[in-house]
């Protein structure tokens, strides 16, 4: 297909590709990868757009208490990506960066491809502050960032059109770290009827073009800059938005979150104003969505003045499904990679081909665990999983709250270990010191319950680790799980979770048929936290239900292992999240 026949872009700050190929410890690159391979699957006419980044890309080391350092990672572009000739500039301050983009092809089960850029400004026509803007993800100052996204969204759209995607229909925009790419796509409204200055009709054609989708709760994940990081960066533009016109002048009121109108952009920087990548996104997408029914009403009461609507996250099924298991549904289920839903017959697999392929997933994840530690955990005993990104409100702590608790579980209901595994973000005290308290927790339990912590999280653990374990663990603080993707990844796998009602598993969970839950349903606007009840909830629902059924009702429990996958494996993927944003995003 040719670029011009392309008709939706699709903008993120990461996308992860590849095991071999570095990515960050957080899950939006991920799950970008996984739309882009589902977008295949079913021959969207997409295109994305991310940064290259060649530093800020770590090793994972711990020390023998769990101290987490850093050990920078040396990739080369060139064996994973193929350099483009077409080159542009985007304005930066009264430079201009010059920007090339490195093309990756995700290719489909059917032999689609979806082309993948990133943008790289490290060319020698470049200062070296400007080669650095495409260095590292997390490096830098506030400002930095800034100048990051400029290239993202501006330069993103202008290196579009070198490479002849002309006829794009939709610009979707991925948190509000793409959210300048509407100033580009304003600009060239403007020009096309001869004006510099943007009016309100530029802003309703520009709005029917875009979508935004967003991905967090928590205010890390929504970036506000001074309107003098604008102003700086592009000090000629000062007349860019007609304020005389209503609507730009709203659009400037919105997205500076100001009560009254300023008269220019350089006096609302004077004022002290500052722009929200969210707001100007949000005001600036015909379609906007939380990535959860749940995650959707949260939005709604964090952004009242605009409609959110809620589109739940997925994985892509062929990644996330273990070599064993992808044998045994290639046997019974053979459409399954090209049609996700017929997942929905796991129901009538043999128990014994259930019991053996996630035998052999437990055996991959048991060798893994012994090349990284060491030691020989016991196949026979039940284990228990948690994987995240380590930081304070996924409460990777949660089940040690009580080691004596625990002691008595594994002694009175049956023996169980547990395999953690996660990424601190390098600046993140608090994440890192919660790597070390499991470390702690770790040596108290040893005699009773095995505790393994595996370093250098990365898709290949994680992968590993979805499909090994038994049980999938997931314990973020209510409300701040937007969807979480983990526990689909190990339900595709037939491992069933045991989780705070939060995020997806509000609308996966049905107790007891595909796993269980930890405490009870919630109000979106409840954030009363209250750890000893979770973690109560959790210490009896494994005491009483989960390891008694695991030991000594094989059966059963292989009956929630098939409706994990039934239910939550033939939903929660990424082939029914595109759809589901063609029908009511891309195409209305």
């Amino acid at each position: 297909m040719t670029p011009q026949k392309r008709l939706v872009a699709y903008f993120t700050m990461e996308i992860a590709l590849e095991n071999d190929m570095p990515s960050y410890s957080g899950g939006l690159g991920v799950l970008a990868g996984d739309t882009i391979r589902a977008a295949a699957d079913i021959r969207l006419p997409m295109v994305a757009v991310s940064l290259l980044y060649r530093k800020g890309y770590f090793t994972q080391v711990l020390a023998d208490d769990g101290s987490q350092s850093e050990e920078a990672v040396e990739w080369k572009v060139e064996d994973f990506l193929t350099e483009e000739p077409a080159r542009v500039t985007v304005p930066l301050e009264n430079r201009r960066v010059e920007l090339r983009a490195w093309r990756y092809d995700a290719k489909g089960v059917r032999g689609f491809e979806v082309p993948v850029y990133f943008l790289d400004a490290d060319l020698p026509s470049n200062a070296e502050r400007d080669r650095n803007l495409t260095g590292s993800l997390y490096g830098g100052d506030p400002y930095y960032r800034l100048c990051q996204e400029v290239l993202l969204g501006i330069g993103g759209v202008r290196m579009l059109r070198a490479l002849g995607h002309t006829e794009l229909a939709r610009y979707h925009m991925n948190e509000g770290h793409a959210a300048l790419l509407t100033l580009e796509l304003l600009g060239e409204e403007a020009e096309r009827n001869g004006r510099e200055s943007i009016r309100g009709e530029d802003i309703e054609k520009v709005r029917s073009k875009c979508v935004f989708t967003t991905h967090t709760p928590v205010p890390a994940g929504h970036d506000r800059f001074p309107m003098e990081f604008l102003t700086r960066a592009f000090p000629e533009q000062r007349d860019f938005l007609d304020l005389q016109d209503a609507s730009s002048a709203e659009l400037l009121r919105r997205v500076l979150q100001a009560e009254t109108n300023f008269p220019g952009l350089q006096e609302a920087a004077k004022r002290g104003a500052s722009v929200n990548m969210t707001h100007l996104a949000l005001n600036m997408s015909m379609y906007v969505n939380g990535v959860a029914k749940m995650h959707g009403e949260v939005s709604r009461r964090m952004f009242p003045q605009v409609p959110i609507e809620a589109i739940t996250n997925g994985v892509h099924a062929a990644t996330w499904t273990a070599p064993s298991f992808q044998a045994t549904l290639d046997r019974y289920i053979p459409t399954w990679r090209e049609d996700n839903y017929s997942l929905r017959s796991a129901l009538g697999l043999p128990q014994e081909e259930v019991w053996s392929s996630h035998l052999l997933a437990k055996h991959e994840l048991f060798e893994e665990v012994h090349k990284k530690t060491g030691l020989q955990l016991d196949p026979d005993v039940f284990t228990i999983g948690f994987a995240r990104r380590a930081t304070g409100y996924k409460r990777a702590d949660l089940i040690l709250s009580d080691l004596d608790r625990l002691r008595e579980i594994s002694k009175n209901a049956g023996k169980f270990q547990i395999v953690f595994a996660g990424k601190a973000h390098p600046n993140d005290g608090g994440g890192k010191e919660l790597i070390r308290k499991i470390f702690r927790a770790k040596k108290a339990l040893k005699k009773s319950v095995q505790v393994v912590f595996l370093d250098n999280y990365n898709m290949e653990v994680g992968g590993k680790i979805t499909a090994g374990v038994d049980l999938w663990l997931n314990t973020p603080q209510f409300p701040l799980e937007a969807s979480g993707t983990s526990g689909m990844k190990a339900a595709l796998n037939g491992v069933p979770s045991l989780s705070i009602l939060d995020g997806w598993w509000v609308e996966g969970h049905i107790e007891g048929v595909t796993g269980w839950a930890i405490g009870e349903l919630r109000h979106s606007g409840d954030e009363s936290l209250d750890n000893a009840a979770d973690a109560e909830s959790l210490y009896d629902t494994l005491e009483h239900v989960i390891l008694p059924m695991f030991y000594n009702e094989r059966h059963k429990y292989l009956t929630v292992m098939q409706h994990a996958i039934a239910i939550n494996g033939s939903f929660f993927n990424t082939q029914r999240m595109v759809q589901q944003y063609i029908t009511d995003a891309y195409i209305r």
